[in-house]
């Protein structure tokens, strides 16, 4: 006798872990098109942030460190929660998550980050015409 077989899900990762930015692209467009002033798009451009996230069930920290500059959001997949955006601004939203990738929009931004591999977070920003894409590796 043989057992059907049953088709297999797809494995979920976590996302727990520190990332160092390793590249990106379309940073200059999209922060002048977001309305960053011009100094900050400047100074901004060569720092490697570091993002550290906590996951505990759908439950999820993210700490993005920018030279001295702190971005906390925490938030619950599929639940409204205040998050704060590049440019400081707090707006409500609901967290998405898709197999391998979390999703949200803010303020007309789409935002889709995902776990491309165990070591790897792509997190690609769409504003209108403009795509701005992060990769960062884990640390």
């Amino acid at each position: 006798m043989t057992l059907p077989t049953l088709p297999s899900l797809p494995v979920t990762m976590s996302f727990s872990g520190k990332y160092q930015l390793q590249s990106q692209e379309n940073f200059e467009p999209f922060m002048r098109a977001i309305g960053l002033p011009e100094e900050l798009i400047k100074k901004g451009e060569d720092l490697k942030s570091i993002s550290e996230i906590e996951e505990t069930g759908d439950d999820f920290k993210v700490t993005v460190t920018t030279g001295s500059k702190v971005l906390v959001n925490s938030f619950t997949i599929g639940k409204e929660a205040e998050l704060e955006t590049i440019t400081g601004e707090k707006v409500k939203s609901v967290v998405h998550r898709e197999g391998n990738k979390l999703k949200v929009s803010l303020k007309g931004i789409e935002s889709v980050t995902e776990m491309v591999d165990g070591n790897t977070i792509v997190n690609t920003m769409t504003l209108g015409g403009i795509v701005y894409k992060r990769i960062s590796k884990r640390m």
